[in-house]
């Protein structure tokens, strides 16, 4: 059986991470382009009930679990059957994402929502995953900037909020250094988007072919 390679694209709110993945999976052949939470029917529904903006009394755990329930059945339905059939899976955010927002964030605690996670996951993590940093001001400016940009319950959170996402994420760079590849989201498109394809094509070129 052929083994793909699950590679995963992280970042704060308005660091331009699906821009870039959507200019990445053109480049690729054999590819799946998916996203999280979603990317299969009954997550995009779960999804909705997550990002809801009229749900603002949900509990940061209620949130936590949601996001890993989406996860296991994303995982399950659409990642793992990707990944035996030896695709490159591109994943707009995975388990960091919760790490991040839930366990630092939310103050939930970084171990704590990651053995949520384990239980969704089974200790399937990706190969690869590329965080866009980008400060908070910056980032949320670029959100108010995009008119058609999806405005979920997560973007009203304040700029305190916001600025814990990215120290939480940094936590986690320093935790996981063999995977993360960090990358200045503050740049133009095309040079974040080339810089971002060549850590790409350099971890394919570095992986030994099936037999």
């Amino acid at each position: 059986m052929n083994s793909g390679i699950f590679i995963t694209f992280e970042g704060p709110d308005g660091a331009g991470k699906t821009t870039i993945i959507n200019m990445v999976a053109e480049q690729l052949s054999d590819v799946l382009l998916t996203r999280e939470p979603g990317g299969i029917d009954i997550a995009e529904q779960i999804r909705a009930v997550i990002l809801d903006k009229g749900n603002t009394a949900m509990d940061p755990r209620t949130e936590a679990l949601l996001y890993a329930a989406a996860r296991r059945q994303h995982l399950i339905e659409k990642v793992k059957p990707a990944l035996a059939e030896g695709k490159i899976v591109l994943c707009d955010r995975f388990v960091d994402s919760s790490l991040a927002y839930q366990g630092y964030a939310r103050g939930l605690g970084i171990d704590e929502v990651f053995a949520i996670n384990q239980f969704a996951i089974e200790n399937l993590m990706p190969e690869l995953t590329i965080y866009f940093d980008i400060e908070s001001e910056l980032g949320l400016k670029r959100i108010n900037k995009n008119k058609g940009r999806e405005i979920n319950r997560l973007d009203l959170e304040n700029l305190e909020f916001h600025q814990k996402v990215r120290a939480g994420y940094q936590l986690l760079i320093k935790r996981f250094p063999e995977r993360f590849r960090s990358i200045d989201a503050s740049g133009t498109v095309e040079s974040v988007f080339k810089e971002t394809l060549k850590i790409i094509e350099e971890t394919l070129a570095q992986r030994k072919p099936s037999l």
